[in-house]
């Protein structure tokens, strides 16, 4: 039997006209955007591109961030623009805007064997020094921000001068860059970045990390020259996991990407790099097509659009370190082996940099490539299946 209808008391009855009223408004109102998942964040392609009489041809579409390599600094801490071709390059790079109108334009301040980073850190008049010259570059060349290529904090490198303090002065030097970055950003209505080059191990004991990484848009991790004329085995200058034949401690991708995540980077944060170059050795021992061995002479590095032509040729092959994910040659007359990134391992790269979430991939250096088609590799690769992750441009 149904029950009888019973109509509502007349204040029940206001009661739900009024909250029907409020969810009709609430569904009205509500954007589009916020009832579906949020879109995924497209993860970096940033590639570092050398000084010179010209540019190279770039594909602006393909790029998220270019690094400017380099400005250097002073006696006195104050950036400069190397040579008379700098300012024109860097008009050069700023119109692939017109292709690209996402693109970020860097200066990368450094490299390399770059001196006088350790007295344009070391007192405040130095860093402001440093910094306000380094802005002032940003600002006339309508730049995106500045990149910091200091290798490395305390430690001597080929010649240059350090100092233990230089782990605090680093901090205090980044966040002189970030105050003017953020003042030149207000007066211009748009957000300016700030980002540096690390590396792992030994290079990131002068790295504050907790206390430099609120100040970063993002960190450029240095994953390759593990094996150079300093080792004395040798092994995968940029290899992804360690090989099996490495010694116990033998660095790789993984590993460093690990260290600076324990050390409370977020993963958003790290950019992985990889070589679009060779480290090679000659004289080595055979056993393990001369993987992992001793070796004579450290020879020459030569860039992917030479690489490419080698297996195959002349006594060169190829072989597949399935461990490490990493390629290498092998020339037995000479008993020389080359360590390097090829498009299977930078796909492995790509598929561990979507895995663990990281903020993408960089690359040294675009000269070094053959028609793209190291870039392209990249690109393909960290598009095919995008993360939704945190964009660290607006993170902080």
């Amino acid at each position: 039997m149904r029950a009888a209808f019973r109509p509502l008391p007349m204040r029940l009855f206001r009661f739900a006209l009024s909250l029907a009223a409020l969810l009709a408004c609430a569904a009205a109102t509500a954007s589009p955007a916020a009832a579906e998942a949020a879109p995924p964040v497209r993860l970096k392609v940033i590639g570092y591109v050398m000084d010179g009489p010209q540019l190279p041809p770039i594909s602006a579409r393909k790029l998220d961030a270019i690094n400017f390599a380099f400005a250097l600094v002073d006696e006195q801490g104050e950036v400069y623009l190397p040579g008379d071709t700098a300012a024109a390059s860097l008009a050069g790079l700023v119109a692939l805007r017109g292709d690209n109108p996402g693109l970020k334009v860097l200066l990368s301040i450094g490299g390399w064997g770059a001196d006088h980073f350790s007295e344009a850190a070391l007192t405040p008049q130095a860093r402001a020094r440093f910094a306000d010259s380094a802005v002032r570059i940003a600002r006339e060349h309508d730049l995106d921000g500045i990149d910091i290529d200091w290798e490395y904090p305390t430690l001597p490198g080929p010649g240059i001068s350090h100092r233990p303090e230089a782990r605090g002065n680093f901090v205090a030097m980044l966040q002189a860059v970030r105050e003017r970055l953020d003042a030149l950003g207000h007066e211009r209505g748009r957000r300016y970045l700030l980002t540096i080059a690390a590396a792992d191990g030994e290079a990131a004991r002068g790295l504050d990390l907790a206390r430099i990484t609120p100040l970063l848009d993002w960190i450029n991790l240095m994953t390759y020259d593990f094996h150079a004329s300093f080792a004395p085995l040798t092994g995968h200058h940029t290899g992804l996991y360690r090989s099996a034949g490495a010694p116990a401690g033998s660095r790789s991708s993984v590993q460093a990407v690990d260290e600076f995540l324990a050390a409370g980077v977020p993963a958003a944060k790290i950019n992985l790099g990889v070589a679009f170059y060779s480290r090679a050795f000659a004289g080595a021992a055979t056993a393990g097509h001369g993987l992992n061995q001793p070796y004579r002479d450290y020879a020459e590095p030569q860039p992917w659009r030479e690489l490419r032509e080698l297996p195959g040729r002349d006594g060169w092959e190829r072989h597949w370190d399935a461990q490490a994910q990493a390629p290498y040659l092998w020339h037995a007359a000479s008993r020389t082996l080359v360590s390097y990134d090829d498009p299977q391992s930078l796909a492995a790269k790509a598929a561990f940099v979507r895995e663990r979430g990281l903020g993408g991939m960089m690359y040294w250096e675009h000269r070094q490539d053959a028609g793209d088609e190291l870039l392209d590799t990249l690109r393909t690769a960290l598009d095919a299946a995008v993360t939704p992750i945190p964009d660290p441009d607006h993170a902080r």
